[in-house]
């Protein structure tokens, strides 16, 4: 058991599923950065201040008025947290474009080298086909006198 466990965590894929996932991970703290300190300021001065992220409505419990979607969840109260929700999609659609951007990207690379090759294919001189060889043979062969 120890041998194919082994023989998995060998295999490429395995091992490039580990690495994307330590990549996405890396990825995901960049993008929540780049939500909350770059591009939610920039929504919140267009929408006249506006934090997304402390946006939520009150379905049970108390909270005071102007208090912090984490304060509210602290006083235990049941909120609607819908700002938290355009959060999660702003950065669901920043990384679902940058993962498009990047598979175009991969894409482009292997068209441009898959051209390259072909090109290169071309370019260079072809061989004898296998037919040309056999008729140089039946040639050469015919041009020897018969000894015998």
């Amino acid at each position: 058991m120890l041998k194919e466990f082994k023989d998995f965590i060998a295999k490429g894929n395995v091992m490039d599923m580990a690495v994307g996932i330590i990549i996405g991970a890396a990825f995901t703290a960049i993008v929540k950065s780049m939500v909350g300190d770059l591009i939610n300021p920039f929504i919140g001065l267009f929408m006249g201040g506006v934090d997304f992220t402390n946006m939520y409505v009150v379905l049970a419990g108390e909270v005071a008025e102007g208090a912090t979607l984490e304060a509210a969840r602290e006083a235990g109260a049941a909120v609607f947290a819908w700002g938290a929700f355009v959060m999660a999609v702003i950065n669901f659609l920043i990384i679902a474009f940058v993962v498009f951007m990047l598979v175009r990207y991969v894409n482009k690379a292997k068209e441009a080298a898959a051209k390259e090759e072909e090109a290169q294919a071309e370019a260079e001189p072809a061989g004898p086909s296998e037919v040309d060889v056999l008729m140089e043979i039946r040639d050469a062969l015919k041009s020897k006198p018969n000894v015998g």
